[in-house]
């Protein structure tokens, strides 16, 4: 073994220990007196049913995809074996974060009773288990099956084929578990709102509201195991793209295919010395948040340099220099879209004010603003990943764009943990106000809940552009596996086949988002109608003299989003097994080749913009109506704050179904081709 893979597999492990700790002191927080534990106990049930009927069908749906994979001479058992990790694996870090974030929901709400410097503790140290499993995992997997991979080939050149199974098992659970919590969470939310607040006037978190556990249940389902499931997935994607591209572009160069793993290894290690900044952030936990994540990248920068510069061997065919300028190119892309982002869904900031101002005018004017401003959020962060893929390339050739976005990723366990504390706090507040405890919890609660927000719309920033340069890496793989197999393809403009690819993909990404839409517009309907049914059939329960059904709502809503999520989940791996066996058996040799790899690029471009205006839009449309909420334009119960209920119901599915379900989606299509390259040669 390496030095730079004991790197990997030491970081892995200190990493994973480091979580199961943060596990233990979790768990050992107070969880309060009985007022707080009805809630929390409805939330921790509902979303462990979900959960368990989630993984029940993707468990079904991958077991055949094993068993295909396995009999299927093209692959083997090492593929099948790889999928099996991957799927495992990720399904493993969204399971386990979410189960500590549900509990930790409750001992967040507690500890608020006490102040806002142990709250800030609880929510974030449960968190970081969620951020350093995803790391951890996705290290170890990369790691060992590397390992079981270079033992196999006996001294003969690693054939790292197989690492693309790995990658379509984490990919295949991220699209499905974005997909089923984000249809889940929306629809619940879209439902309370429209049911609870529109109607009846109630307020957010109103224990009278049927939807009200289920909106809760959404947030850990979605936000936390669907975040979790998605960033592993591009970690461990992003890692076998370089891999793969260092493979096929050099096959005898070992430093090429082992730096991305010694990479990410160095940064996990940065990470778990930059999260103890957040313990002591006291009374300013955005402040504490912000710090954490520049001393990670700060001590990730000097890991990189010493792992770029020190490690590499004489005889290698790239410059240490050039990679670790490489590397920092990719932070910087990560930097630069997260300050774009602030930007534009910051209540400080014109654009968020500017729809807060719109939604004095009416529904219809908050609508057209808040699409105004999700469309040219969109300028800046694709010209700095434009201009990222430019200087990486300069540096280091194809290469160097996996690095950099190698480089980007392995920030994943600390920008995780600062995802995962939202929920939480979400949730802490929920428990607070349904539980009717003193003002000063629910104080603490929304202070915290609004750094959540803050930094789970980063987050997923983070994850839009990462996910488009392991995406296009994952392209660069495509390419290069044809020359490593003795085939040149050559994509130019002019040919028919890569232009029509090229349509086809650019318009993947709207399919796929109708689909989405769809499926939260058909379950928020259903939800609608079940908060309705309930307050005519037991009015007292608006009294407070009846409790509402919660668990009816949360069984119907799974049924729903477990049904919704089956058309979109499936959208990319049935495009690219039409390209390949219904075209190619018919057109002209090689053009179901040049026609897959047109789709890969076109569902790259699009998909990237179209995922940051749907995020970046969806959150900046929230912020507007939280910006009214605290006086503005009227406060809460004004005809603005209406509007901006509209405009924040319009961006929910937009922000948290749709434009992060795209991520997975362009990756699980990059995969799909991959694997079919057998077929098209």
């Amino acid at each position: 073994m390496t030095p730079l893979v004991q790197i990997d597999l030491w970081a892995a492990g200190l990493g994973i220990a480091y979580a199961l700790w943060s596990i233990w002191w979790v768990l050992r927080q107070p969880m309060g007196d009985a007022v707080l534990q009805t809630p929390y106990q409805a939330i921790r049930e509902g979303a462990t049913a979900f959960m368990r009927t989630q993984y029940g069908t993707i468990a079904a749906v991958g077991a055949v995809i094993f068993g295909v994979l396995w009999i299927t001479p093209h692959y083997g058992l090492l593929t099948a074996l790889g999928f099996l990790l991957g799927g495992l694996f990720s399904g493993v870090s969204g399971f386990l974060g979410m189960h500590v974030s549900v509990r930790a929901n409750v001992r967040t709400a507690a500890a608020a009773r006490t102040g806002l410097p142990q709250a800030l503790r609880v929510a974030f140290r449960a968190g970081s288990v969620t951020g350093f499993l995803v790391g951890s995992l996705a290290l170890a997997a990369l790691g060992g099956f590397y390992l079981l991979l270079w033992q196999q080939a006996q001294g003969v050149t690693v054939d790292l084929g197989p690492l693309a199974g790995l990658g379509f098992g984490a990919s295949l659970i991220s699209i499905f578990a974005r997909l089923g919590g984000g249809i889940f969470t929306k629809a619940a939310d879209v439902g309370a709102d429209l049911a609870g607040k529109l109607e009846q006037g109630i307020p957010e978190d109103d224990p009278r509201n049927p939807a009200t556990i289920a909106d809760n249940v959404g947030d850990n389902v979605g936000d936390c195991a669907g975040m979790a499931a998605d960033v592993f997935e591009s970690y461990a994607v992003t890692l076998i793209a370089a891999m793969l591209v260092a493979a096929w572009s050099h096959p005898n160069d070992l430093f090429g295919q082992q730096y991305p793993m010694a990479l990410g290894g160095v940064a996990l290690l940065a990470g778990l010395i930059g999260v103890q900044v957040v313990h002591w952030g006291g009374r300013r936990p955005l402040a504490a948040l912000s710090t954490a994540v520049l001393i990670s990248i700060l001590l990730a920068a000097i890991g990189f340099y010493w792992v770029s510069v020190h490690m590499i061997p004489p005889d290698a065919p790239y410059s240490g220099m050039d990679l670790f300028y490489t590397t920092l190119v990719g932070l910087a892309v990560g930097v630069g879209m997260v300050a774009t982002t602030d930007y534009y869904t910051g209540t400080g900031f014109r654009p968020v004010r500017q729809i807060a101002e719109a939604a004095r005018s009416g529904h219809a004017t908050v609508i057209i603003t808040g699409l105004a401003v999700g469309m040219k959020s969109a300028v800046v962060p694709t010209l700095v990943i434009a201009f990222g893929i430019v200087a990486a390339y300069l540096l280091s050739g194809v290469y160097g764009i996996a690095i950099a976005t190698v480089a980007l990723l392995a920030l994943t366990p600390v920008v995780i943990s600062i995802d995962a504390f939202g929920p939480v706090t979400d949730n802490a507040g929920g428990i607070v106000e349904m539980a009717g405890v003193e003002e000063e919890a629910r104080e603490v609660t929304d202070a915290l809940d609004a750094v959540g927000n803050t930094t789970k719309a980063l987050t997923k920033i983070f994850a839009i552009g990462s996910a488009g340069l392991a995406a296009l890496a994952l392209f660069v793989a495509y390419k290069l596996e044809f020359g490593a197999a003795a085939h040149r393809l050559d994509f130019q403009l002019d040919d028919p086949y890569v232009l029509a690819g090229l349509f086809i993909g650019a318009l993947l990404p709207f399919v796929f988002s109708g689909f989405a839409f769809d499926a939260v517009g058909r379950s928020a309907a259903r939800i609608v109608q079940e908060v309705r049914r309930q307050f005519q059939e037991h009015p007292e329960i608006l009294e407070g003299r009846h409790k509402p059904d919660y668990a009816h709502a949360v069984s119907m809503l799974t049924r729903a989003s477990i049904l919704g999520m089956l058309a979109p989940g499936s959208l990319p791996v049935l495009v690219p097994l039409a390209i390949a066996f219904l075209w190619g058996p018919i057109g002209p040799p090689g053009s179901a080749a040049l026609m897959m790899g047109g789709t890969l690029i076109g569902a790259v471009g699009s998909g990237l913009v179209m995922a940051i205006f749907l995020s970046t839009g969806g959150a900046a449309w929230d912020n507007a109506k939280k910006y009214i909420e605290t006086g503005h334009f009227g406060g809460k119960g004004s005809p603005a704050h209406q509007a901006a209920i509209t405009g924040d119901t319009v961006g929910d599915p937009c922000k948290d179904t749709a434009g992060p379900a795209i991520n997975p989606m362009r990756k699980v299509l990059s995969l799909m081709a991959l694997l079919l390259v057998p077929f098209l040669l």
